[in-house]
This record gives structure tokens, C-alpha cells and sequence, in this order.
């Protein structure tokens, strides 16, 4: 129920949103009056409101006045009729296409919810209130801005006259529990094998390329990789808004930083990462390549620092290798293909995809190795990949993560770092001997 729904109270719809409004102008100037702590804003809201019900003595039923209070709090505390989905645990991200057309993501579906706002107004309201402490504004001239809430959750805004039918959010929900290995294993987003050969690889110091579409949980798989990384390492992590939560002690966390309304103090990713070889780290952990960092991200992945970690947007391995290829030339320098390929084959060791299926579920679906040059051609090998099998009476997609039988070229690297992994963990077979030959 909202304050926009008719009840039996004797107020029209009318009447309860003009009560709500006069509750709120009330306490906003109040708290501006007395700007109590953070800590104690809460608190106070919940005297001030009791206050004015007292002062305005309104025979409402308990349950309207609840939802009043509910209500009010969300629009004066948090982020209005959206704070509840923002607070619901199973609610991964949540898109406001305009005032009427609110929809979340819950365990991989869409679902399009009851919530609405009153007008374009109040999402614009939202908006400020969001972007304002962040130093940041959105306007005719710069309709479009991505920020990051308290609590780390990711957002984009953008405003007419480019969205056309009224001003649109959409945050990416931060996880406050961060997923482990163990975990992934059991969700089924990977195997046992799998969750092992990639420990190897990021302890052994193996340079990794977190592959996937939007929304497929590559930043998720990220911070699970990052976490194998030892205590004893310098770690700097470049992200355009935090997320990576890293629990080890030596970490040093950047984030890019957009112009100020004037123009001046863009930092961006490529920025960052030049810096970050001046910071004698032992890993960079770039949260998405995107546009011309990935040069310098691959240089420095030639030139001894290994164990660096990306994400990237693509639908296969290969695909990863040619946006590579794409946004290495928009660093504007005039490579040769061959070239390039030359580097990102030295480079990258390996490359996992990660992939939200039909069905909404996430997984690791190929784990493949970046094998070296063929004439022109970069030679990919899979060591890990997923079968689908069919589809459940459910609509769930049936299928296997399983091991190809052959080892990776690295695997003396894997040795060197003391792991010597088994041959069932790559399936051994005929063809496992083959290679050996």
C-alpha cells in the first residue's frame, strides 16, 4: 500500500500525499536547523515525527500511519519510494525506467515491481540527492552521470532531454557478504577442479582476464580471484567505483575521478594505471579495461608484474582477444595488428568467461588458455568448458563444467610455485597423453 491508494479514513489520496509532503518539509527544515550527526539522524526523525502527529492531531488509522511514517522516513533518510528494494537482500540491482516503471533484478530475472514515484520530479530529487555530496551535478549539458552510493552500490543516472521518457537510475547493488570460492563451488557456477587449477594460477602469479557480459557477476569473480592473492604482496587496484573488497593488509585502492563542473581534475583509469607503476606494486587489479588502458595494462603485464588481474565485456574468449585488439588502438597508437597480438599473446596467460545464462543463473563457462602465436593468429586453448546438456521441466539449463584433458603449456609455471595438480583435475585422458608427446 502507498499513500497514493484510496482508504477508509475519511482523507482522500490527495489528502495523505499533502500530509506526507507537510511532513517532510517540517523535518527537512528542522534537521537543517539542528544538522544532527549521522549517527543520530534516525533517531531524531523518529521524535520529530512523532512531534508533528502530536502537534497536528490527525485521527488516521495505525496502519495509514505506519505507512506514512515508512514512507516519510525512506523520502528524508534514503533514497524514497526505492529505499525498501535497495534494502531487500535478494534484490541484485534495481532500474527506474521514469516515474511509473520501476523493475529489479532478483536471482537473474527481471521482475517489474509495484513501486512508482510521483512525477519526474521526485526521481530528479533522488537523483540530486544521490550525485550532490559526490561534488557532482547532472544537467541539460551533462545529462548522464555515474556515482557511487555510502555503501559502495554502483550508479548511473541520466536525465532528459536524452532519456525520453523521464529521468532513469540504475544501481548495481553492492554485496555486503563477499562470496568465497567454496561458495562459488557449491552455487555451481564452478567445480571443485575448476575452483583449485584457478587458485594455482593466481598464486603462481598467471596474468587473468575476467571475460563476460553485462550483469554475467564478472566483478563478483573478480573479488573472489583477488582474495587468493598472499598477505605479503603489494596490491593496487584501480576501479572507476569502488567495489573490490579486499580483505588483505597491504592494499592501496584508486578510483578515477570525472572533470569538475569547470573542466579541471579528471583522473582517469589510464591515469591510474601509469601510476600504479610508480607505486612498486606486486599486483595491479584493473576493475575494467574499457577503452586505451589496456595498452599500458598490457605492458605492464610484459614488463614483470605479473599476477595482474582485469575484467573486460565480451561473449567468448576469442571475442575477449579482438576487444583487446580494438582497445589497445584506441590508446592512439598506430600498431600493427600483428603487433598487438604479439603483446596481448605474451601477456595474457589466461582468460575466464563468465556467463549469466537464459535461465539467470551465473557460471564460469570456459577457462582457456592464451597458448601463443600461430602465424597471425592467436592460439587458444580450452582447459575447462561448460556443455549444456537440455533444458529442466523448470526452464533451468542442464549441463556439465567439465575438464577438456589437456594441460595448460604453463603448467611447469604452476610446478615452479609448488602446484603439482593431479591429472584428474584436467581429466586426464588419451588426449592429455597426446600432448605430453
Amino acid at each position: 500500500m502507498t499513500l497514493n491508494s484510496s482508504s477508509a479514513t475519511g482523507m482522500t489520496s490527495a489528502d495523505l500525499v499533502k500530509l506526507k509532503h507537510f511532513i517532510i518539509e517540517n523535518l527537512n527544515r528542522e534537521l537543517e536547523n539542528e544538522n544532527p550527526p549521522i549517527a543520530k539522524r534516525e533517531e531524531v526523525v523518529q521524535q520529530k515525527m512523532a512531534e508533528i502527529f502530536t502537534r497536528l492531531r490527525v485521527n488516521i488509522p495505525d496502519s495509514i500511519r505506519k505507512q506514512v511514517i515508512f514512507e516519510v522516513r525512506n523520502e528524508v533518510l534514503g533514497y524514497g519510494p526505492i529505499q525498501p528494494l535497495l534494502d531487500d537482500p535478494e534484490v541484485n540491482e534495481v532500474m527506474v525506467n521514469g516515474p511509473k516503471k520501476i523493475y529489479v533484478e532478483k536471482k537473474g530475472k527481471l521482475i517489474k515491481t509495484g513501486v512508482t514515484f510521483e512525477d519526474n520530479e521526485a526521481v530528479l530529487k533522488i537523483i540530486d540527492r544521490i550525485i550532490l555530496p559526490l561534488g557532482r551535478r547532472v544537467d541539460a549539458e551533462s545529462p548522464a552521470v555515474d556515482a557511487r552510493l555510502p555503501d559502495g552500490s554502483r550508479v548511473n543516472a541520466i536525465i532528459p532531454p536524452v532519456a525520453i521518457d523521464g529521468p532513469s537510475i540504475t544501481i548495481r547493488k553492492f554485496r555486503k557478504d563477499k562470496l568465497k570460492m567454496e561458495q562459488l563451488v557449491e552455487l555451481g557456477s564452478i567445480t571443485a577442479s575448476m575452483s583449485e587449477f584457478l587458485r594455482a594460477c593466481v598464486i603462481s602469479r598467471l596474468n587473468i582476464i575476467v571475460s563476460g557480459g553485462t550483469g554475467s557477476g564478472k566483478t563478483t569473480l573478480l573479488n573472489v580471484l583477488s582474495s587468493l592473492i598472499p598477505e605479503d604482496e603489494r596490491i593496487v587496484t584501480i576501479e572507476d567505483a569502488a567495489e573490490l573488497q579486499l580483505q588483505q593488509d597491504h592494499v592501496v585502492r584508486l578510483e578515477s575521478q570525472p572533470a569538475s563542473v569547470e573542466g579541471r581534475g579528471q583522473v582517469s583509469i589510464r591515469d591510474l594505471v601509469k601510476n600504479a607503476l610508480r607505486m612498486r606494486p606486486d599486483r595491479i587489479i584493473v576493475g575494467e579495461c574499457r577503452g586505451g588502458e589496456t595498452l599500458d595494462m598490457l605492458q605492464a603485464m610484459n614488463t614483470g608484474h605479473d599476477g595482474s588481474l582485469t575484467t573486460l565485456h565480451a561473449n567468448t574468449p576469442r571475442d575477449a582477444l579482438s576487444r583487446t585488439e580494438t582497445m589497445v588502438l584506441m590508446a592512439g597508437m598506430d600498431l600493427p595488428v600483428k603487433v598487438i597480438r604479439q603483446q596481448v599473446s605474451a601477456a595474457i596467460d589466461v582468460i575466464v568467461q563468465q556467463t549469466r545464462l537464459k535461465d539467470g543463473s551465473r557460471k564460469v563457462t570456459a577457462i582457456t588458455e592464451v597458448a601463443g602465436m600461430e602465424g597471425d593468429t592467436i592460439v587458444l586453448t580450452d582447459i575447462f568448458k561448460f556443455e549444456q546438456t537440455g533444458l529442466s521441466p523448470d526452464g533451468k539449463i542442464l549441463g556439465q563444467l567439465k575438464p577438456t584433458g589437456i594441460r595448460p603449456m604453463f603448467t611447469p609455471r604452476l610446478e615452479a610455485a609448488g602446484f603439482k595438480l593431479p591429472p584428474e583435475v584436467f581429466g586426464a585422458n588419451m588426449a592429455d597423453m597426446l600432448r605430453r608427446r
